[in-house]
């Protein structure tokens, strides 16, 4: 049986302690894969991966966390840019300073975090970055035009960089999670979240491992080695 070339890679998880990143880290662990992985106040401290703490928003934080992770572990193959973080208001409502919070997380922080390691994947003329978006990025959401227009922004430095770096031998895919059994979406009121599922086809929310699995897929040198500049959409057929 073929594995999925996962074994031994170095791969860095931003956001990795909790929700999405969490499973992420867990099955690339189970896989055989060196994982490091960010966090910016609580590590998980289940997770027996290097644990890093940084803020995504601090470059040099993010290029220390590069580093360590490189000296540690070894070159690394793989990155999951995941971090994220929301703070929701209809438009007129909505402070500058958590439109900003949510763009230098969600965007910026993508930016941070791989402008340390792609120089390197590129002289290894080796390596996958999967970028953390959301369905909010590809259809929007009420009352979520930061969060949507930086996971739609995440959507378009993919796929831009997919289009520089494949000379290269490097990969650039996007997974778009719909709404997932999280800390995020717990904050959800029942009567949303029972209408939320009733526009679903799967009639429920995603879990963590579900989109984990996509990520991981997309990491594989083997399973997705001619994948790149794509969007792999988890949200049970919520859109299309």
């Amino acid at each position: 049986m073929k594995h999925l070339g996962l074994e031994d890679k170095v791969v860095l998880v931003t956001g990795g302690n909790r929700g999405i990143g969490a499973a992420i880290v867990s099955l690339l662990e189970e896989l055989g894969t060196q994982v490091a992985y960010t966090y910016r106040s609580e590590p998980n401290v289940e997770s027996g991966a290097l644990a890093i703490q940084a803020d995504v928003t601090d470059p040099a934080a993010m290029a220390a966390a590069a580093e360590t992770a490189e000296e540690k572990l070894g070159p690394i193959y793989g990155v999951v840019a995941n971090a994220g973080m929301t703070r929701d208001n209809f438009f007129p409502k909505l402070a500058i300073d958590d439109w900003d919070a949510v763009i230098e997380t969600n965007l910026k922080g993508i930016y941070n975090t791989l402008i340390p390691v792609i120089p390197k994947m590129y002289e290894r003329r080796e390596g996958s970055v999967i970028c953390i978006s959301s369905i909010s990025g590809e259809r929007g959401n009420i009352g979520q035009t930061n969060y949507a227009a930086s996971k739609a922004g995440a959507i378009g430095l993919t796929k831009s960089l997919a289009l520089e770096a494949a000379r290269y031998g490097v990969r650039a895919n996007a997974v778009a999670p719909g709404f997932i059994e999280t800390e995020m979406t717990k904050a959800i009121p029942d009567k949303v979240k029972e209408k939320i599922t009733a526009e679903i086809p799967f009639r429920r929310f995603g879990k963590p491992e579900e989109v984990a699995w996509a990520a991981v897929f997309l990491l594989s040198p083997i399973a997705s080695s001619y994948v790149t500049g794509t969007v792999l959409q988890v949200n049970g057929a919520h859109h299309t």
